[in-house]
């Protein structure tokens, strides 16, 4: 079972959310917060293997949380629950450590494709949130990465690593597509970190949308 914490001052958003991601896909919700002030302690009393995080909170935000959350090193990954007003805290929460958005509307089969990417350690960017954080990036963070990024010196391999990644696709998975060992991916990924001057996937992902290197994934077909 996927360990859940659900954070969201919300409680119907809450409520709807735990009856998604129910035990019959694979899921356990282990704890619920109605503002980020909790999450900390909460992470520390339940494990959860991924946090489901609100951005718009009365005493702590969700931005906030989540780099509390993610300054432990072992702390598990966060999935951010947004809506199609937030896009001013979107790049933030990338910036804080979030692995990913999820629209609270999305349907039921987009949360729990995005809560199993990211609790197994991979990104996730809906693909109606994309371009919304495509233009964050180019707003507010592309303009001091200009000198730092070094895109030109990617080699072959990484740029294959960083498609797979931008697929959702976890080290191991890399490793046996590429051939390669999940040591050499490992250290790839590390390498793209340092070339393109960020941290984390989610950010080399959004990075490599705004240059080309990957398109983001396509919006599902309504009909």
């Amino acid at each position: 079972m996927i360990r859940v914490l659900i954070v969201d001052d919300q409680p119907v958003i809450r409520v709807g959310v735990a009856r998604i991601l129910g035990p019959d896909d694979g899921f356990e919700v282990v704890a619920e917060c109605d503002d980020g002030d909790e999450v900390v302690a909460a992470v520390a009393e339940h494990r959860p293997d991924v946090v489901l995080m609100d951005v718009r909170m009365r005493r702590v935000d969700g931005i906030t949380a989540t780099r509390h959350v993610r300054a432990d090193a072992d702390g598990p990954p966060v999935l951010i629950l947004t809506t199609f007003d937030d896009d001013d805290a979107l790049w933030g929460a990338l910036d804080a450590g979030a692995a990913g958005f999820v629209l609270k509307d999305a349907p039921a089969e987009d949360l729990i494709a995005a809560a199993r990417a990211v609790a197994r350690g991979a990104a996730w960017l809906d693909p109606k949130v994309a371009p919304r954080v495509l233009h964050q990036f180019r707003t507010n963070v592309r303009p001091h990465l200009a000198q730092a990024a070094r895109v030109d010196e990617l080699t072959e391999r990484e740029h294959d690593v960083l498609r797979h990644m931008a697929r959702g696709a976890i080290n191991a998975e890399i490793a046996e597509a590429l051939l390669v060992s999940e040591a050499t991916v490992k250290s790839h990924v590390g390498a793209i970190f340092a070339k393109l001057g960020v941290r984390d996937r989610a950010a080399a992902i959004v990075f490599a949308y705004d240059h080309g290197i990957v398109g983001p994934r396509p919006e599902a077909d309504p009909g």
